[in-house]
């Protein structure tokens, strides 16, 4: 009878490491299609949280990073206010540069649209980064500093206002394809989940393995 209560004890203690060690939130649920079938064609187009990056040669105190508001407007030094709404990047673009050229002679803007999004999961500095739209998931994995030894690349998903979609590192057609194509904006969530079972997981059941053998040797 002790030898039974001591190997169920055993092996119930397995099972709660085992759990512990997988942890994490239930996976996502599967949309099933991508996120970006619309965003691809057409002109880029800025929406309400999208960053406008301006730099102004030779009069760096006008450069910086500026955010477009929840009414789709833009404040930029010295321009003012201005709605994007409707507007392509490159009208956008051109729109700064000739409002530049007005005040300064011979001056050379550059304008980058810029989408804030949440890299989380198994990567080494979750957090959230401005990313240029030409960018790819690889850049994006790489800004946080890449992915950990427990990270499950193949199941990456993006999560938007409550919707999944699931797609993976591995797949060489979305690791190459840029934000906009993925339809990536700003808002969005890259979560690379964990590895089910991790090494050190797999390293604790086997200790467990071993001591389950060793108290029935014991005790048989």
């Amino acid at each position: 009878m002790a030898k039974n209560r001591l190997i169920q004890a055993l092996g119930a203690l397995a099972i709660l490491t085992l759990a512990a060690c997988a942890g994490g939130p239930a996976p996502l649920p599967m949309a099933p299609a991508g996120p970006g079938a619309d965003s691809a064609a057409g002109p880029l187009t800025l929406r309400p949280g999208d960053i406008v990056k301006v730099q102004v040669f030779g009069h760096e105190e006008l450069s910086g990073e500026f955010p477009v508001d929840e009414n789709t407007n833009l404040i930029l030094p010295i321009v003012g206010e201005f709605s994007v709404s409707g507007l392509s990047v490159a009208e956008v673009r051109a729109k700064i540069r000739r409002e530049f050229g007005q005040l300064y002679t011979q001056s050379f803007v550059a304008i980058t649209p810029l989408f804030r999004v949440a890299v989380l999961g198994e990567v080494q500095r979750p957090g959230l980064y401005s990313v240029d739209p030409t960018m790819t998931i690889y850049d994006v994995v790489a800004q946080a500093g890449g992915t950990t030894r427990q990270a499950t690349e193949n199941q990456m998903r993006l999560l938007r206002a409550g919707q999944a979609y699931s797609f993976g590192l591995q797949a060489q057609s979305v690791a190459r394809s840029t934000m906009r194509e993925l339809g990536i904006r700003s808002g969005d969530q890259l979560i690379i989940p964990r590895k089910a079972l991790s090494q050190e997981a797999w390293y604790i059941m086997l200790q467990l393995g071993n001591t389950l053998l060793l108290a029935y040797s014991i005790f048989r």
